[in-house]
This record gives C-alpha cells, structure tokens and sequence, in this order.
C-alpha cells in the first residue's frame, strides 16, 4: 500500500484540517468522511483499494477530530463540517466522490443539497439515512459518552468496550492500531476529539442530523441536480434498520443500494472487502459516465 501523503487547508473560521491522499494527485478524487468520533485512519484499506483502481482517495479529520485543530469555540455544526471539506476540495481535480459514514454521509447531503450542488460527482452514504433508528443513535451516543472524561488505564480496556459495543467483530490482538484513535495524556487514554462535539457545551452543536425534513430536502435536490448516491447499509446496523432503509429507497428510488452482509454500522471496518467491492463498482459507474 502506498504511504498517505499528509496535506492540510484552513477550514470555515481558519480552523486547520488535516487530510491524507493516496494515488495520483491529478488522477479524479474520493473524499472519505469519517463518522462522529472517528478519524480519518477509519478509511485505510478502503482508501488504498480505490487508489489502487487509479482514483486519488483522500481521508480527511473533521474538526475536533484526529489531526485537525479544535473549534475554539465550539462551531461543530454540520454546514461547519461541510464548509471545512470544500476548502479541502478546492485542492483537489474538480468534482469529486464522497464517501460519507453517518456524520460524513450527512456532511456530505448537506453540502451536495444546500451548500454547492455542482461540488461533487456522486456520493456514497454508509450507513446513514436521514431518518435513524432513535434507538440506534442513542447507543452510539452512550458509547461515545461513556469514559469521555475518565479516559482508559490501557489499551486492554479500549479493547474492551470496543467489544462490547461491537460483539460481532472479533478482539484485534495487536492494540496498537487504536492508538489512532486516542491521546495518552498522564499515563491515561482519552478519546482524538473535542468532548464539546458530545457534551452538550458546544456553542453551535451538529443539530442538522436531527432535522429530517432539511436532510430529506438536501436528497431531493442532490438527484435533481443529477448526481449519482448510493447507500451501503451493514445488515447488522440498528442506525439504519432494513425497515428505514426501504423507506428511504422507496422515497428516493433513483438511489442505488448495497446491503453488507456480516457487517453492522461500522461496514468499512468490520466487512473491508465487501465494501471496498461495492464503492469500487459504483465509482465504475461514475467513470464511464465522465
């Protein structure tokens, strides 16, 4: 696998994003977009899987995520989030794909939908759909909540809660790989975001994924604009039960679908191969249609 090239651009109010590409600088782009709480490490061998297809893949850290700078005071509104990756955009080739986890994926209807809908090519939303499972999202956020500010006494214990959110996925037994996603600070690990993005003291919190209508409206005019989207559900997923999917395909039945099967919420890291599979044939499809 090629070794990620680090770049970095000055997002809405100078907060600094940092980014990594893959593959050719000049060759057409996808833009990975992590969920809530993630980094952009989440997207490895997806991103090298396209690169490999000689696309240019770049993975971006939201603000107050991984490598990029914290809101100073506290803007994690999603038109934010939106508004950071277009001047990360703007240093790659015209009109690139997204693919957008939950968080990403509604950063990415948003900016497709209000934002600049000429901006993109297509878009690919994992495991996000404007109307979530309620249950679904109150796990994730309890997950995230949870020893957000007791931090962990080791690796071990990461490891552990990691396991109890995802039962389906086996124990990694190298732990290294979840230094990505923590700060070690006096002998203690702490979760790579801002605790203002979940703790309700942020001044302008990511409210737009509650407002269904506003997400469905910013659909609406992505497929009017003409812009291909395909959903890539995990079969496991309680954000995005079957039952929600199909209401958002029978609303929007221009939008292709890929059910992954052995997968839950987080489909690129428990089922890779499945799919980086289904993100590579439909970036075939947006390649003929160039």
């Amino acid at each position: 696998m090629s070794t990620p090239e680090p770049f970095s651009a000055a997002g809405v109010d100078g907060v600094r994003i940092a980014a990594d590409r893959i593959g050719d600088p000049d060759a057409p782009a996808v833009v990975f977009l992590h969920g809530g709480g993630q980094t952009r490490r989440s997207w490895g061998r997806a991103a090298a899987a396209v690169a490999d297809r000689g696309w240019q893949a770049v993975t971006v850290d939201f603000r107050g995520h991984g490598e990029s700078d914290w809101s100073p005071d506290g803007d994690y509104r999603v038109v934010s989030f939106a508004g950071d990756v277009l001047e990360i955009m703007r240093q790659l080739p015209p009109r690139p794909v997204i693919v957008g986890a939950s968080l990403g994926g509604f950063t990415g209807m948003l900016l497709a939908g209000e934002i600049d809908p000429t901006a993109l090519r297509a878009l690919v939303l994992v495991d996000i759909v404007p109307d979530m499972n309620p249950s679904g999202a109150e796990r994730i956020h309890q997950f995230m909540y949870d020893r957000m500010e007791s931090g962990f006494a080791s690796l071990d214990e990461v490891a552990d809660m990691i396991q109890e959110y995802n039962p389906h996925r086996p124990r990694p037994d190298d732990l290294d790989g979840l230094r990505t996603n923590l700060r070690e600070r006096e002998g203690r690990w702490y979760w790579h975001w801002d605790p203002k993005f979940i703790d309700g003291t942020a001044s302008r919190p990511p409210i737009e994924v509650t407002d269904v209508d506003r997400i469905n409206s910013a659909v609406e005019a992505i497929l009017a604009a003409g812009i291909p989207m395909l959903l890539v559900r995990g079969q496991m997923s309680d954000l995005v039960t079957r039952e929600r999917a199909d209401e958002f395909l029978r609303r929007f039945p221009q939008i292709e679908f890929v059910d992954v099967a052995g997968a839950g919420h987080m489909v690129a890291g428990d089922r890779n191969d499945l799919f980086a599979d289904a993100v590579v044939s439909f970036l075939a499809k947006c390649a003929a249609d160039r």
